[in-house]
């Protein structure tokens, strides 16, 4: 099965589920923000690297060959536009640290999901994917 990121997509094809790989996932410091959203999910992962930004949360790149593991959510359809606004001025989009794109789970989902887009760090890889269990 191919998984790739796409930069440009249109909402509509995408549905209301948003993979999460570190500080969005439930017990992490950000799950707050995103937790008011979710109807239900579960695990999951996509193709990708996994990284240590040093700073207290991970970094995704969907380009590259590995796994990232994570949680899909479902989030509330009447509640989605509010909580992806809210999700990209948290996740840094707005300033271009990280982008909201559109990946393939692993279960045939097409789901929202922020990649790394920042620069100058000094990213230690996590290749297991898993921010949880680093």
């Amino acid at each position: 099965m191919q998984l790739a990121a796409s930069w440009m997509f249109e909402e509509g094809l995408i549905g209301n589920q948003l993979f999460c790989y570190g500080t969005l996932l439930p017990g992490q410091e950000r799950w707050q923000f995103l937790a008011p959203y979710v109807l239900d999910y579960q695990p999951d992962q996509v193709v990708g690297r996994l990284y240590d930004t040093g700073l207290g949360y991970p970094a995704a790149d969907f380009d590259c060959v590995g796994v990232v593991h994570g949680i899909r959510f479902r989030l509330d359809p009447g509640r989605l536009e509010e909580a992806l606004s809210l999700l990209d001025e948290i996740e840094g989009a707005v300033e271009g640290m990280y982008h909201r794109v559109a990946v393939t789970t692993e279960t045939g989902e097409r789901v929202h999901a922020y990649q790394y887009g920042g620069e100058g760090l000094g990213l230690t890889d996590l290749p297991e994917g898993n921010w949880l269990s680093r």
